[in-house]
């Protein structure tokens, strides 16, 4: 795929997505010497609290059966974890779209496969802590599971690398900051330990893209603006195909672990904020278009927000008032 450009720094006015994987290749050589300099190894096994695990029914004669008041995990917590474990659990679909994108070769394929071994750990210790702690119903869990990994990913923006580079900038972002409310509001201290040492991966992970988005903006600005700008108005999560996920995510709006307010102040402006977006000048006339765009979406969003907070502000007063009565 060819796009034009006006821009005097790309190839012979024009980029294509070849020529963008190998002029940003020193940049990611360097910022993945950075990541594995500053990234520290873990032992998923070590999170887990295996002392309070005992059979299920099933090949254990001596199996119980499980219960929701088995788990210190509040309500809000379960419905967090699943949609959490069931977002980790399409990693193969995730790997597959960047090693198509990104390549297996080179400082690309070296992140690629560093990153795929690091997302890797988050099914495995969530998924352990689940099960050892009885957070979850085991069965509907691997039924979920089933269900959404046999529909596989693909993502909105698998057609563009640089579009691709831009989601994960934020999308990583959004998972680290959904992981961390969610071992807040889990109830469960053993939980919010294994949540934050994930979470601190997600961040070294929103990182390397966000300084790579950043570079990407050097080499072509018109087309990274526009790039941030379809991936900003049309976000979604990645476990949006999750079954159910229209009432989990509300739920989890209401229990703020994500919504609107979070996801605007908390997970767009923090990588905005850092790109210095609204300060880029010398754009092309498509370039100043999705700038101007991004500014009125942002500025419509936050005000949807303001909505949202609104809201749960009243519903909070009335859950006081009848709890009071």
């Amino acid at each position: 795929m060819t796009i034009t450009t006006p821009h005097l720094g790309s190839p012979a006015g024009a980029w294509t997505d070849a020529q963008l994987l190998y002029a940003l290749e020193e940049v990611v050589e360097k910022e993945l010497n950075r990541h594995l300099q500053v990234a520290k190894d873990w032992m998923p096994h070590e999170y887990v609290p295996w002392s309070d695990g005992r059979n299920f029914p099933g090949l254990f004669e001596d199996g119980e059966a499980w219960e929701k008041e088995q788990s210190k995990v509040t309500e809000i917590g379960r419905i967090a974890l699943v949609v959490n474990l069931l977002t980790e659990d399409n990693l193969p679909s995730y790997h597959h779209e960047i090693a198509s994108l990104f390549g297996r070769d080179g400082a690309w394929g070296t992140w690629v496969h560093r990153w795929t071994a690091e997302e890797g750990r988050h099914g495995i210790v969530m998924r352990d802590y689940l099960l050892t702690s009885r957070a979850v119903d085991p069965d509907k869990l691997e039924q979920f599971r089933m269900s959404h990994m046999s529909e596989g990913f693909e993502s909105d923006n698998r057609h563009s690398m640089l579009h691709s580079i831009a989601y994960v900038a934020f999308q990583e972002l959004a998972t680290r900051i959904s992981h961390r409310n969610t071992g807040h509001q889990s109830g469960d201290p053993v939980c919010d330990r294994m949540l934050a040492r994930i979470a601190t991966d997600e961040n070294l992970h929103m990182v390397f893209y966000r300084n790579l988005l950043k570079a990407a903006f050097q080499l072509a600005p018109d087309l990274t603006m526009q790039a941030v700008r379809d991936v900003v108005v049309n976000f979604r999560m990645p476990g949006h195909g999750i079954p159910g996920f229209e009432r989990a995510a509300a739920q989890m709006a209401i229990g703020e672990v994500y919504n609107l307010r979070i996801h605007h102040d908390d997970v767009l402006q923090p990588v905005l904020r850092f790109l210095k977006i609204m300060e880029i000048d010398g754009l092309g006339a498509e370039g100043r278009k999705a700038q101007e765009e991004l500014g009125l979406y942002l500025g419509g969003l936050d005000s949807e927000a303001s909505k949202f907070d609104e809201k749960l502000a009243a519903r909070k007063a009335r859950m006081a008032a009848r709890a009071g009565a």
